[in-house]
């Protein structure tokens, strides 16, 4: 056997600086925590060449003593704890006093730091674990700044397995947007390649740094969490479900202000999503977390990236609801985004006769004819004094009323009034009731006035309308009644054969009525209100099951009868289906009932309706109107209300939305008004 002999400081220190630094994302992380640690409010970070030939983070923190610098650099020296107690409340982000030590075994570094009570500050030097020289005064501003160059210089194995600089300049750049996510309180900068990459304000509304480093469209599409359980604080942002992402790389969560990665906190998110997503889509969110110290432990990886909880199902719980109260407060009635393209001009072009600037011709003189016009009595005066005065030659009452006519002639360009005398009928308005008078009158009393106040507008009346209209004045209010519910949501029309149109509170809603019906169908199944609509049949569905099957179906009664189904058991191992819920008659009763009770099996003790998740999702799908269906408006009206009135039906249960809004403001914006 080989003579076993103890490792020199130098390979020991190379060793354990290959755990804690592994690519110069890893620098940056254990730096700029160190600088959150220290209190600052101002953090920038530069790197070069994906940062493996330089780095430099600055920070205005409370700084370090002259003595104490060369202390720390050594391993396992730190000012976070003092003895073992203290790791069971770590609220630090550092605490292992390995950071230093470890980059500077594999880099050049230098330290430049100063207190603010101090007149000078520090600088010092060291390569490889071998300090240039002894620490000497400098002039720096207040806080601490690290400059690392030439990462992994002394091992050269370790270069080999760096990659790109543009990948190792992301994976920095991620390390970064962590952190000023899990303290919107500071102000971070990064600066790639001399390039500012992004910068957050330090005003500490965690909205405003997810809008400064995701961008616009990823804030747009959040939605504000906040809940407390005593045990569990969660608050933050989620996004609405229509935006999920094809990856888990947006999920954020922070315990303690500390980034981690936990399957834990991702499950139970994801949960809260369960039939809100499309399938291979993941929920994005920027979650904090606070709970107490001694509930988590901190201590389980290198990189300190990964905790451990002492109770994880209040964890689970706390996360799930707080995700699902979020999401039904805000209702998640999504806007229909409409981009209007910006016009591409070409500049270099020359610009074409037909734009060039042309005086315009004066416009012809028209000439106005005013013609003296009589005043006119009121109608209700001429009938009046009229008295019933009879036409002998017409045989009926009539009255003579001069009346002003305008004439336009197109040729001339010139408009003229005349007067013209009109022959009225009067029988009918002698009638006993009164009030055909008051309308008539009344009617043309308005026509009258128009006609006094603008004499040079024509005026006419569309008869068409009339003639055209098969329906009579009190069906249309019939009708209008109908279509405008309560709620003052009102349905226009379908188009395409499968989408809604109606309008509701100064906004345009479509609805895809197949997924609507469909998410209303599978509401029904899962709340147990499809028991109301139960059809009795008159010929029972006989179907073979297991015992274990049969026993499944006979112990949850209550649950398959708020689902609509009712069974027969007086001829086992035959079980007959005597009756199913009404949207189900066109299905295939043997299959539906057969996959229920072996996914009541999969459930044993204590099957919820969860389980039968993906036989409910059957269901209402294959009962739901379909597209290019017939429906009549009144079904449409119906489905619509139900819909807009249930904050729960936003999604159909494969995760796509039912409904969009157009706002007036939007609608407008487009047609050029605002």
């Amino acid at each position: 056997m080989p003579h076993i002999s103890v490792l020199s400081k130098e390979i020991s220190e190379l060793i354990a600086a290959g755990e804690v630094i592994e690519r110069p994302a890893s620098v940056i992380k254990e730096v700029i925590e160190n600088a959150v640690d220290a209190g600052a409010k101002h953090i920038t970070v530069e790197i070069k060449r994906g940062g493996t030939t330089y780095m430099r983070i600055t920070d205005d923190g409370c700084g370090m003593q002259a003595e104490d610098v060369p202390t720390a650099f050594l391993r396992h020296a730190t000012s976070k704890i003092s003895d073992k107690d203290d790791l069971d409340s770590i609220y630090t982000l550092g605490f292992r006093g390995e950071a230093l030590a470890s980059i500077s075994a594999v880099a050049k570094v230098s330290i430049l730091t100063k207190r603010r009570e101090d007149d000078f500050g520090t600088r010092y030097d060291i390569n490889g674990s071998i300090p240039e020289g002894e620490p000497e005064q400098t002039g720096c501003p207040d806080g601490t700044t690290i400059v690392i160059r030439d990462l992994f210089y002394n091992v050269p194995v370790r270069q080999r397995f760096m990659k790109k600089d543009v990948s190792e300049a992301n994976a920095v750049s991620q390390i970064v947007q962590k952190i000023a996510l899990s303290h919107p309180d500071i102000a971070f900068q990064m600066i790639r390649d001399n390039r500012l990459e992004f910068c957050t304000d330090g005003i500490g509304d965690l909205y405003s740094a997810i809008y400064a480093i995701y961008g616009k469209e990823f804030a747009h599409d959040m939605v504000p969490v906040e809940f407390d359980d005593g045990y569990l604080n969660v608050t933050g942002y989620t996004c609405k479900p229509l935006y999920a992402k094809s990856s888990r790389s947006f999920q954020n969560f922070f315990i303690n202000g500390r980034y981690v990665r936990s399957r834990t906190c991702s499950a139970a998110v994801e949960s809260a999503y369960e039939n809100l997503i499309m399938t291979g889509k993941f929920p994005s969110c920027v979650l904090m977390i606070s709970l107490n110290a001694s509930d988590i432990d901190v201590n389980v990886h290198p990189t300190k990236s990964e905790v451990r909880f002492t109770n994880e199902k209040n964890v689970t719980d706390g996360l799930y609801f707080g995700i699902k109260n979020a999401l039904m407060q805000s209702g998640l009635i999504y806007e229909f985004r409409i981009q209007t393209p910006k016009p591409v001009t070409d500049w270099t072009a020359p610009v074409p006769d037909d734009d060039l600037f042309k005086q315009p011709q004066l416009p012809e003189m028209n000439t106005l004819v005013n013609l003296p016009v009589e005043e006119y009595l009121p109608f209700e005066s001429v009938i009046a004094e009229h008295n019933s005065t009879v036409d002998g030659t017409s045989g009926c009452d009539t009255i003579s009323i001069t009346s002003p006519v305008t004439r336009y002639e197109n040729m001339e360009k010139k408009y003229y009034c005349e007067q013209e005398n009109v022959c009225v009928d009067v029988t009918e308005l002698k009638s006993e009731e009164p009030e055909n008078i008051a309308y008539q009158t009344e009617k043309n009393k308005s026509y009258s006035n128009t006609m006094r106040k603008e004499p040079f507008k024509e005026h006419f009346q569309n008869d068409l309308d009339e003639s055209n209209d098969e329906k009579s004045l009190d069906e249309k209010r019939d009708d209008d009644t109908l279509i405008e519910s309560r709620n003052n949501i009102k349905v226009v029309g379908e188009i395409f054969k499968n989408y809604i149109i109606a309008e509701a509170e100064g906004k345009l809603l479509i609805f895809d009525k197949h997924a609507a019906h469909e998410r209303v169908i599978f509401e029904k199944l899962k709340s147990g209100m499809a028991g109301h609509c139960r059809q009795m049949l008159m010929t029972p569905v006989s179907i073979l099951l297991s015992a274990e099957e049969i026993n499944a179906l006979q112990d949850n009664k209550e649950l398959l009868s708020g689902m609509g189904f009712a069974f027969d058991y007086d001829k086992v191992p035959n079980v007959f289906v005597t009756g199913i819920p009404t949207f189900a008659q066109e299905l295939c009763i043997d299959e539906i009932v057969t996959e229920i009770a072996h996914n009541i099996v999969l459930g044993k003790t204590n099957p919820q309706p969860a389980y039968l998740d993906d036989v409910l999702h059957t269901i209402a799908c294959k009962s739901a109107i379909k597209a290019n269906d017939r429906n009549e408006l009144i079904e449409l009206q119906k489905l619509a209300e139900e819909v807009y009135n249930n904050e729960n039906i936003r999604h159909c249960p494969h995760g796509r939305p039912v409904m969009f809004v157009i706002t007036r403001h939007e609608l407008e914006k487009q047609f050029r008004r605002i």
